[in-house]
């Protein structure tokens, strides 16, 4: 899985906004097209975020943003690849690694899927 950490704080012109989202529909079209993405979304900002735990049998729901930090996951994508070196590849080809991080995380396999 690839998680696209942004500063959604940092301003961005409009041209270069438009820019970013050609770029990033062009590595979507080429990494669907050779069968490596398998599916993904752009996630809302933060500030749509709730927060949900339970303690001693009750719900605990916080607004976001909830880390104290810069960056925040604004996005994600599940790509097929057969190596961990060849993952990292692809997400140093997408247009948010010139600005943002792209986090490889490999998924796990969950008990009782097939």
């Amino acid at each position: 899985m690839l998680m696209f950490w942004e500063d959604e704080s940092a301003e961005v012109t409009p041209e270069e906004g438009a820019a970013t989202l050609t770029a990033i529909r062009s590595w979507v079209d080429e990494m669907t097209g050779r069968g490596i993405r398998l599916h993904g979304s752009e996630l809302e900002p933060v500030s749509q975020a709730r927060f949900v735990s339970v303690r001693d049998g009750e719900m605990l729901v916080s607004d976001g943003p909830y880390a104290e930090t810069k960056e925040q996951i604004g996005g994600y994508d599940v790509i097929e690849c057969a190596s961990l070196g060849a993952a990292m590849e692809v997400a140093a080809a997408h247009p948010i690694a010139r600005t943002g991080t792209v986090e490889v995380r490999p998924l796990g396999d969950f008990p009782g899927d097939q």
